[in-house]
C-alpha cells in the first residue's frame, strides 16, 4: 500500500514531503536558539556571513535529525493520531529515502559549519544529534527518564551558535543551555500530558503515561518553571545583562510560574494547551529580552 502511494503523489508533494521530515516548527526553535546564542557569544561587530554560516549549517544538521527519528519512529508515528499523516507512515516517503536523506542532510551541515564557523560549533551540532538519535531516541520507549536525557539535545542549539561565534564553551554559552534545558520540563511535559493516550497507544513511555493521576507529571512543570525563574536571571549574574533584564527576566518567569500552578488545580487537556502555548511564547521573549539589553548597553 505504501509503496503503490510513494508511486502515485505528485510532483508538488513529494517535496514538501521533506520539509514536513524537518520538523520545521522543532528547527524554528533551533533558529531562534541558535541566533541568540551567536549574538549573545559575539563580541565586537557582528559578523553577519559567519551568522548566516552557522544558521544554515544548523539547520541542516537539525533536520536530518528529525529525519532519522522519523525513520526510527515510523512504526510508532503510524499508531499516534497526531504522527500518523507524517511522511513515512502515510507512505508519500520511503524509509531508505529519509534515511539517505536524513544521513545527507546531517553531513552536509555538519561540513558546512565546519567550514563556514569552526570546527568547535560542528562537534556540537554532532553531539547534539548523536545524544538526540542514540540516547534519547531509544530510550522513549524504556524509561521515563527519557524526557530529562532529551533535555540535553534539546539544549545545546544556543552552544552551536556561542560556539561559533566566541570559539570557546565559555560561561555565558552554559547560562543560555540551562535556561533552555529547565524551560523543557514545562513544555514537554504539558504536550506529553495532552497526548498521554497517543504516547500510551505507541509504547512511548512519558511520564503522563503511567502517571495517571498527574502528581509527577505536574510536579515537574510546577518544580522546572519554580527553577526556571532563577536560571533566567543567570545572565544579569554572571555579567552577560543587567538590571533591566533581571527584573524582565523574573516576570516573564513568575507569569509562567503562574501558568503552571494554574494549570495544575484542574490538569485538563485544556489548561494544558494554555501551558504549552505559554511556554512557546516564553522562550522567544526572554531570548529576545536578553538580546535587547545587550543591544542597548553597547
Amino acid at each position: 500500500m505504501n509503496e503503490l502511494r510513494a508511486d502515485t503523489i505528485s510532483g508538488y508533494e513529494k517535496p514538501w514531503a521533506y520539509v514536513v521530515l524537518t520538523k520545521p516548527d522543532v528547527t524554528f526553535l533551533v533558529v531562534i536558539t541558535t541566533v541568540a546564542g551567536f549574538y549573545l557569544g559575539s563580541r565586537g561587530p557582528l559578523d553577519w556571513t559567519m551568522l548566516l554560516n552557522t544558521l544554515c549549517g544548523t539547520l541542516l544538521v537539525a533536520g536530518g535529525t528529525s529525519a532519522l527519528n522519523q525513520y526510527v519512529e515510523r512504526e510508532m508515528d503510524a499508531v499516534m493520531r497526531r504522527t500518523a499523516s507524517r511522511p513515512l507512515p502515510t507512505g508519500l516517503l520511503q524509509p531508505r529515502e529519509a534515511l539517505v536523506f536524513g544521513i545527507a542532510t546531517i553531513a552536509a551541515g555538519a561540513t558546512w559549519l565546519a567550514l563556514g564557523a569552526n570546527a568547535l560549533a560542528a562537534l556540537v551540532a554532532l553531539a547534539t544529534s548523536v545524544l538526540y538519535l542514540g540516547l534519547y531516541t531509544p530510550l522513549k520507549t524504556r524509561t521515563t527518564l527519557s524526557t530529562a536525557v532529551g533535555a540535553i539535545p534539546g539544549a545545546l542549539p544556543p552552544l552551536i551558535g556561542w560556539a561559533a561565534a566566541h570559539g570557546s564553551l565559555s560561561l555565558g554559552g552554559w547560562v543560555l543551555f540551562a535556561i533552555l534545558f529547565f524551560w523543557q520540563f514545562p513544555h514537554f511535559m504539558a504536550i506529553a500530558w495532552i497526548y498521554r493516550e497517543d504516547y500510551a497507544r505507541a509504547g512511548i513511555c512519558m511520564l503522563p503515561v503511567v502517571d495517571k493521576k498527574g502528581d509527577a507529571t505536574f510536579r515537574q512543570i510546577v518544580c522546572g518553571s519554580a527553577i526556571l525563574v532563577w536560571v533566567s536571571a543567570l545572565p544579569s549574574v554572571v555579567g552577560m545583562a543587567g538590571m533591566r533584564y533581571f527584573f524582565g527576566a523574573l516576570i516573564l518567569g513568575m507569569l509562567l510560574l503562574q501558568v503552571g500552578l494554574w494549570a495544575n488545580r484542574s490538569r485538563t487537556n485544556a489548561r494544558a494547551k494554555w501551558l504549552m502555548h505559554a511556554t512557546v511564547m516564553h522562550i522567544p521573549l526572554l531570548l529576545a529580552w536578553l538580546i535587547l539589553d545587550k543591544l542597548t548597553t553597547r
